[in-house]
């Protein structure tokens, strides 16, 4: 039976914008499951972007708590907050934050390096990844010598070569095709299945979202509802 890995409880997330109280998120409530794929949609400035970073632990909710495995997020000290980003999760941002100067299998393998990981086991995940993207060919090359779809999943093979328990998707498949778009949410489901990872994915492609175990809808920061 799946058991909850991360729990959103009465998550709220407001700003102060030139004297205005503007509520990004309102009373967000919901669970994930260790091996659960979810899609989470909506329009630009929905909250979609300001939950994951909650989630990932780049902001803090306003109310409310987030628990990973049982604790609280928001009460880890730093190098608690170091640990959860650099082993638990794992995030694809929407600008890629790919290192120009160094090349495809460099920054895929810089995050494993940072993490200890010994060279035999990087320059096996490197390549795998490469390899589940069908980038194999362009390790080499730098990101400006690469188009922004490959960059998009240079950025994807980088988190999953980590191997996270909690995978962070903002909008992977914006830069893509029709045709790569379906080929990454197969691969994550597939990841879902074969390495009971999680994953949290935003996308405004509903044709993707078949492929997910479940959607949530986000409207003015409120999840609407649930769809299975």
């Amino acid at each position: 039976m799946k058991n909850e890995l991360i729990q959103v409880k009465n998550v709220s997330r407001n700003y102060i914008l030139k004297g205005e109280k503007i509520e990004a998120l309102r009373n967000i409530n919901l669970n994930i499951n260790n091996g659960e794929f979810l899609t989470l949609v909506g329009r630009s400035g929905s909250g979609k972007t300001t939950l994951l970073n909650i989630l990932a632990g780049l902001d803090e909710p306003s109310d409310g708590e987030i628990l990973f495995k049982g604790n609280n997020i928001n009460d880890y000290n730093e190098k608690e907050k170091i640990s959860f980003r650099r082993f638990e999760i794992g995030v694809i941002f929407q600008s890629f934050s790919l290192l120009p100067l160094l090349s495809a299998y460099e920054n895929i393998e810089l995050p494993m390096r940072i993490c200890g990981i010994n060279s035999k086991e990087r320059n096996k995940r490197t390549k795998g990844a490469l390899k589940m993207i069908g980038l194999e060919k362009r390790g080499n090359h730098r990101p400006y010598e690469l188009s922004g779809g490959e960059q998009q999943r240079i950025a994807i093979a980088r988190a999953i070569a980590m191997k996270p328990k909690l995978l962070l998707a903002d909008e992977p498949t914006g830069e893509l095709d029709s045709v790569n778009a379906f080929s990454i949410f197969s691969l994550f489901k597939e990841m879902v299945n074969e390495q009971n990872m999680s994953i949290i994915a935003t996308t405004h492609d509903r044709t993707l979202l078949d492929l997910s175990d479940k959607t949530l809808n986000i409207s003015n920061g409120e999840i609407f509802n649930h769809t299975t």
